[in-house]
């Protein structure tokens, strides 16, 4: 897996990933108690990034994850959304080691 960075920031976690085999160059998602506060998609398309994020605003990262997870690009074994879903899988397994 890519290089995934948490930060903590006034209790709210910022997640970094750079994600591997689609054109988005870089995901940071904050979460605050298991929710998605925000996330931002660098590199491909702005306006289905745009869509993306305003739905996984407010949403548990647990039903995030599960949504996003498997959804491919084309002929691509990955997407954004599976990109993401990924990240937070991370995230959710760093947060279970550190309990």
């Amino acid at each position: 897996m890519s290089d995934i960075i948490v930060n903590d920031e006034n209790g709210t976690d910022v997640v970094q990933y750079e994600p591997q085999g689609i054109c988005a160059k870089f995901i940071q998602i904050k979460i605050k108690n298991g929710i998605v506060e925000d996330a931002e998609i660098i590199g491909g398309c702005s306006g289905n990034h745009s869509g993306i994020i305003s739905l996984i605003k407010g949403m548990n990262i647990n039903d995030v994850k599960s949504k996003l997870s498997g959804i491919r690009c084309g002929s691509r074994p990955t997407s954004c959304p599976d990109q993401l879903a990924l990240a937070l899988n991370y995230y959710i397994e760093q947060q279970t080691v550190k309990a």
